[in-house]
């Protein structure tokens, strides 16, 4: 359907994906009241799919997969409006909006079944919209980076495939919850600890931390700005939620006290070397789009330390507090405030690209006066990227850091990678300050450097309304969350007090 209405209008395409975006947002909140109010938290939908392996057709959602999946479809809508203008004029767009429409399939599909093989199915799918989406409507080394894109987070597939294998194997289930329970009684001692390595070795490729990590600027840079935003925003979060819902929710509980407290540990220090490098980095980055990609490493760092507080949980189902609620809470609503921020601000960069033809910061310089609707959308990411009050990840940031503090009294482990951490938080507000000041302050150079070379000496303009429609819908949830996080945190900790 949305083909066909591409083939007739672009344009028409490009609205028809956002209404069926803002459709499915309309049923997933239908599905709150009963999460809110019923017993186990949950709305689940079961179908007969596979009879000969036992496996139904299952869709599910809680609190986190419910608010996860709704900031994913606002993300989706608003780069679809962002693209009437940005891929005007561009090639083959009934089949953009297409692969469009298949990826935001897969997206939502991983954060709304409890079925391994299903979620197995869409996590495969967001793969092959991507990499044709990269490649085809990219910059000029589009495919050889979509390439990359596909070997490493295929090959991160490949065991996460393994470990889906191995829980079917060993409890004869292929609903997340059922393996749960099976998984804890199962003899072989150490079957858990290689999954719960494979599956979070997997899922660590498409979140891009360290070492797993470079495929990451590279897509980013070459990726249309639709793309990147989904790229930095939703698809890199899906390996967060997977770590958060398989490797932690699954399986930990299988791993035992002694190595689930190693494994956490390892998790900390993954997130920790991931925010320095990605924050360093972008602290000398001259590139707009590569300097927004390595800061989408430095806070799946943050992400990564927060999953490290996950409580410990021995076999024997006694559990051990390593870490707060609010810990955990926090994390999950990060993900969803560094998917609004961080996708608005790929947009908003893909706006200064497209009006300017400039991708250098240090060509650019007083563009607030041409652009200033822009500007004011870029420094509200901006400021929330870098962890500023009243906006998103101020708040989900906070959490995590008084969660962190809270365990320093129980596992003292916590005490130097949680101060990495907050030093951390001050480089990406070096990194974003400088971002700004780049780009939007000091006297332009849009008349007499390079940039007006590369403009062929036209006044640089306003965005188009269509452009400003997709800011101002993220501007506003990046606003809203920062200053009324409340619902979000309800919804999260219905599913982190019961167990995810």
């Amino acid at each position: 359907m949305v083909y066909l209405a591409g083939k007739k209008s672009p344009k028409a395409a490009a609205i028809l994906v956002a209404l069926i975006a803002l459709v499915n947002i309309i049923l997933v909140l239908t599905t709150i009241p009963e999460i809110l109010n019923s017993p186990n938290h949950r709305y689940i939908e079961s179908y007969n799919w596979i009879p000969m392996i036992e496996s139904e057709f299952t869709l599910f959602i809680d609190g986190i997969s419910a608010s996860i999946a709704l900031i994913t479809l606002i993300l989706i809508a608003a780069s679809a409006l962002f693209s009437i203008t940005y891929m005007a004029g561009k090639k083959n767009l009934p089949v953009y909006y297409a692969l469009l429409c298949i990826l935001s399939i897969g997206l939502v599909g991983v954060f709304l079944t409890s079925n391994l093989l299903l979620f197995f199915f869409c996590w495969e799918l967001m793969l092959i919209p991507a990499y044709f989406i990269v490649g085809e409507w990219g910059y000029k080394d589009a495919y050889k980076q979509a390439f990359k894109l596909f070997l490493y987070t295929h090959a991160g597939s490949v065991f996460v495939m393994l470990g889906i294998g191995a829980i079917y194997f060993l409890t004869g289930s292929s609903d997340m919850f059922v393996a749960r329970d099976e998984l804890m009684s199962v003899t072989v001692p150490d079957a858990a600890k290689w999954i719960i390595i494979a599956f979070t070795g997997g899922f660590a490729v498409k979140m891009a931390v360290i070492p797993v990590h470079m495929w990451l600027p590279d897509a980013h840079s070459e990726a249309p700005a639709p793309m990147s935003a989904l790229l930095s925003g939703v698809i890199i979060s899906a390996g967060a939620y997977a770590i958060l819902r398989l490797s932690l929710g699954v399986v930990f509980p299988s791993v035992g006290i002694e190595f689930g407290t190693l494994f956490l540990h390892s998790l900390a220090i993954v997130g920790v070397l991931s925010a320095f490098f990605g924050a360093l980095i972008s602290l000398v980055s001259n590139d707009i789009k590569r300097l927004i990609a390595y800061s989408s490493i430095a806070h799946m760092g943050y992400i990564m330390f927060g999953l490290s507080l996950f409580p410990a949980q021995a076999a024997t189902g006694v559990v051990v507090l390593l870490a707060s609620a609010t810990a955990v809470t926090a994390t999950v609503l990060h993900i969803i405030s560094h998917a609004l921020s961080k996708g608005l601000l790929f947009l908003v960069a893909g706006g200064i690209m497209h009006q300017t033809k400039e991708r250098d910061i240090q060509k650019m310089g007083g563009l607030s006066g041409k652009m200033p609707f822009t500007a004011v959308s870029s420094t509200v990411a901006a400021l929330s990227i870098a962890g500023a009050p009243p906006f998103a990840c101020f708040i989900s940031e906070l959490l995590i850091f008084l969660g962190a503090s809270q365990i320093m009294y129980i596992d003292q482990f916590y005490i130097i990678p949680t101060i990495l951490m907050l030093i951390a938080t001050v480089i990406s507000l070096a990194y974003m300050i400088r971002f700004i000041r780049k780009i939007f302050l000091g006297q332009s150079r849009a008349d007499t450097t390079e940039l007006a070379e590369s403009t062929t000496a036209e006044k640089i303009k306003e965005v188009s309304n269509w452009i400003k429609l997709s800011f101002v819908l993220l501007v506003i949830f990046v606003i809203l969350v920062g200053i009324y996080p409340t619902f979000l945190l309800d919804l999260i900790s219905t599913t982190i007090l019961g167990g995810v």
